[in-house]
């Protein structure tokens, strides 16, 4: 029955969208050219979404790349028909009831609303494709400063590099990989740290790239911990022992890597006679995701008076239960949101993405009361095998001592 209503919904869209085509060319190649496209994406989107695995396996994030990149611009496309009809249908109107001796008349569409709209949809349809084949590796190292009065001295300028959400299964490119990492090498960080989501399903699509992830050096080492996919929660399994046993697997492969992984814990940063305390915690999530994150056990024995790191990979968490908390978080790092892949960001000036709607904290810096979070646009994808105007993300942030003010 779901799909008898999706299929009828698509093919209502595209009826209408096709007026658009129809109104600014007669040539009947156009025509069969455009409704070929649209059976063949539609089929191609229901193969992939009754494989259960349109979201992770890589070959079938490509038919739901291609199905957005034809599906989204036609939206566009309505939106402006839509538009028009509203147009013509009060001109009917107004002709009936002014008495028009033709009586009710519906003039006919116009060329140019229909080219305008053609246009602007092109838009979303190039942008989707070249997101695939450029954006998903499109890599930016973005760069923050921050202060803070009781940062221990001897870790001024002390300075951390963190990715998230590595998605290992979504990767195709081995050289386009290679060039991240090294470029995360390149940052020459004191430490390294990376918040969830290793992997898109299970522990064995880490595999391939395990030996290129464990090349990753930083001075005080590489320290991780659980998103919310790492757990297996999407995939079905025979038992809750070999779902468990996937879990362990990967725990290994991050230890294999060389990797800390913190699973409610906490472990001590030391500088010169000084030292912070790096928290990581398990998956805690709002809306429904996973809730295995509990900070008062990741924060036992830990002071007040001490600066604190925490990585948590989803930034509700940060909302709903760290930032009003009586432990006081310096630095949360998160991920999670990807960014939604697609946005509009001019930096320094203007960011947006959809995914703002959802999380109040999505990409970049936040503060109150004097706590920061910095959410990681995320270094690989998922679902849609690309980026547009959101960037896959290497974080380095730079701690600095701020002046007591007197």
């Amino acid at each position: 029955m779901r799909w008898i209503i999706f299929i009828v919904i698509y093919i209502a869209i595209d009826i209408y969208a096709f007026q658009a085509v129809k109104t600014l060319s007669q040539n009947r190649w156009i025509h069969a050219l455009y409704v070929l496209s649209s059976i063949l994406v539609l089929v191609l989107f229901i193969y992939a979404l009754s494989s259960g695995e349109a979201r992770t396996n890589p070959k079938l994030m490509y038919i739901f790349g291609f199905f957005l990149a034809f599906f989204i611009p036609k939206l566009f496309l309505i939106i402006f028909m839509f538009g028009e009809d509203i147009v013509r249908l009060f001109v009917g109107l107004f002709s009936k009831v002014g008495g028009n001796e033709t009586g009710f008349y519906l003039p006919s569409r116009r060329k140019f609303i229909s080219a305008v709209a053609l246009g602007i949809a092109a838009i979303p349809f190039a942008s989707l494709l070249v997101g695939m084949y450029r954006g998903k590796y499109n890599y930016k190292v973005l760069e923050y400063d921050l202060a803070f009065e009781d940062l221990p001295e001897a870790f001024n300028g002390y300075k951390l590099t963190q990715i998230s959400d590595v998605h290992s299964g979504s990767f195709d490119n081995k050289e386009k990989i290679a060039y991240g990492i090294d470029l995360i090498n390149q940052q020459q960080s004191d430490v390294i740290l990376f918040t969830g989501d290793l992997v898109n399903n299970v522990a064995s699509e880490m595999t391939p790239w395990k030996e290129l992830f464990g090349t990753l050096r930083a001075k005080d080492g590489v320290y991780s911990v659980l998103g919310n996919h790492d757990y297996g929660d999407y995939v079905s399994w025979n038992s809750e022992t070999e779902k468990h046993e996937n879990l362990s697997a990967l725990k290994n492969i991050q230890k294999e890597m060389g990797w800390r992984l913190l699973l409610n814990e906490h472990i001590t940063l030391e500088k010169d006679g000084e030292s912070i305390k790096l928290i990581g915690v398990e998956n805690w999530g709002a809306g429904g995701f996973k809730k295995a994150g509990d900070l008062n056990k990741a924060c036992e024995g830990v002071a007040n008076s001490d600066f604190k790191i925490l990585m948590s990979h989803d930034p509700s968490h940060w909302q709903e239960q760290v930032k009003t908390n009586n432990t006081h978080i310096h630095l949360t790092l998160s991920g999670h949101t990807h960014g939604m892949q697609f946005g509009i960001e001019i930096p320094g000036w203007f960011k947006w993405s959809p995914v703002k709607y959802r999380y109040e904290n999505w990409a970049g810096i936040y503060e109150e009361f004097g706590r920061y979070i910095n959410v990681n646009r995320g270094f690989g994808y998922l679902g849609y095998p690309g980026r547009v105007g959101i960037w896959p993300e290497v974080t380095v942030i730079t701690l600095k001592k701020k002046p007591k003010i007197a």
